[in-house]
């Protein structure tokens, strides 16, 4: 089984962009990284994922390491309504019945998404 560590708390400020580890040293080659957040009395919110490169969106940036052993998500802008957990796991990949690679759904998600 694939694991993740990451630190209990980090602290930011509006100024400056926030950078969250996460070490991953037993993932395989087919496993995303994913990272999501779960503000305090909501649901887990997707943030982003990657393979094996670095990626952005609206919302944050995701570094991967070149060994894929660790990654760092950076939330550029943070206000205190960004206070959450941030999760960071490890998702592999299956193929469907069209040919389309997609992610498995972690536990909390009931429905499968849209295709």
């Amino acid at each position: 089984d694939s694991k993740t560590t990451q630190p209990n708390s980090v602290e930011g400020t509006e100024e400056e962009p926030v950078h969250l580890p996460c070490n991953h040293s037993t993932i395989s080659g087919s496993e995303y990284v994913y990272w999501y957040r779960q503000i305090p009395r909501q649901g887990p919110e997707y943030l982003i994922h990657g393979l094996n490169n670095n990626v952005t969106n609206r919302m944050a940036s995701l570094s991967i390491a070149k060994d894929r052993k660790s990654s760092t998500l950076v939330l550029p802008q943070v206000t205190l309504r960004d206070t959450a957990v941030y999760y960071c796991i490890l998702r592999d990949t299956h193929w469907d019945r069209r040919g389309c690679t997609c992610a498995v759904c972690p536990w909390w998600e009931r429905e499968a998404p849209a295709v």
